[in-house]
């Protein structure tokens, strides 16, 4: 089994850098994909409300017979614009993501989108320090923040989020966002870090750099994001890629690889393949 890293957030608790995430996968396909990831040796698991897998994930996660402290489970609150998210709401909702997981607490629990136009993320942030302060949710963090959002968090409360998950991969490499995290301590987390197979793993820098190293392009970008300290939740229901892409940690990219990789995301500001989230509120 890969031995797999860890990244100490800002609380002290150990993240896995690598684990399986199941954004697209139906509830009912969810049990045997997490099952595959965790007999793989996965030991991180993402999911979220909204995705509607969380009672599939959690059936995956009881049925694998790993120890729950091996676990490192996420998932992320859905604050959809429809909803009226006070104090009452943000707790009855994380009630129902631990009730549909089969858990008495998460690893890590994220705000899943700033939605900024309605002004709410600080006061959902405001419970989220109290879910951390239960020990219901082992670490609490943000996802698709902006740094300006992040800003807001800082002056506005007193806890600083551990994780912030965004899009990010070579050809969106967020580096900006990347520096404000480092200088904040806040830990990078990467979704759609393979740009979910659109262009980047066909392109011939990838691929003469994946040739070069005996290895697929997807695991050439995994092993990117890796070397630059990104936590990352590649996603596959297929089993062979599944265990292809935690087959990460036996070889390295030169300085060379790396630049090569980097210079894919110069100027690339307009190829985000996700919402921006300084407008997305459906």
């Amino acid at each position: 089994m890969n031995q797999v890293p860890a990244i100490k957030l800002n609380n002290g608790t150990l993240m896995p850098q690598l684990g399986y995430g199941v954004w697209q996968v139906p509830d009912a396909e969810a049990e045997r994909a997490v099952g595959t990831a965790l007999e793989a040796g996965y030991r991180s698991i993402d999911t979220a409300a909204v995705y509607g897998n969380e009672k599939g994930t959690g059936k995956g996660v009881a049925a694998s017979g790993v120890p729950r402290e091996e676990l490192f489970v996420t998932t992320k609150l859905w604050n959809g614009p429809k909803q009226r998210w006070g104090r009452d709401e943000v707790l009855r909702a994380f009630d129902d993501s631990l009730s549909k997981l089969g858990l008495d607490h998460v690893d890590l629990y994220l705000i899943h989108w700033p939605r900024p136009m309605r002004d709410d993320f600080v006061s959902i942030w405001k419970t989220f320090e109290e879910i951390a302060a239960s020990g219901r949710a082992k670490a609490v963090g943000v996802s698709n923040f902006r740094p300006a959002d992040l800003e807001r968090l800082a002056a506005e409360s007193e806890l600083v989020p551990a994780v912030n998950q965004v899009e990010l991969h070579p050809l969106f490499p967020q580096a900006e966002l990347r520096a404000v995290h480092a200088g904040r301590g806040i830990a990078t987390e990467a979704w759609s870090p393979l740009g979910q197979g659109k262009e980047l793993l066909t392109l011939p820098a990838v691929a003469a750099i994946a040739a070069a190293h005996g290895r697929s392009a997807a695991q050439v970008v995994l092993r990117w994001h890796l070397q630059h300290g990104n936590i990352v939740i590649p996603k596959s229901v297929t089993p062979a890629r599944i265990r292809e892409n935690l087959d990460v940690f036996d070889f390295e990219l030169g300085t060379a690889d790396m630049a090569a990789l980097d210079a894919l995301g110069a100027g690339a500001a307009g190829r985000r393949i996700g919402p921006d989230p300084a407008e997305f509120d459906v």
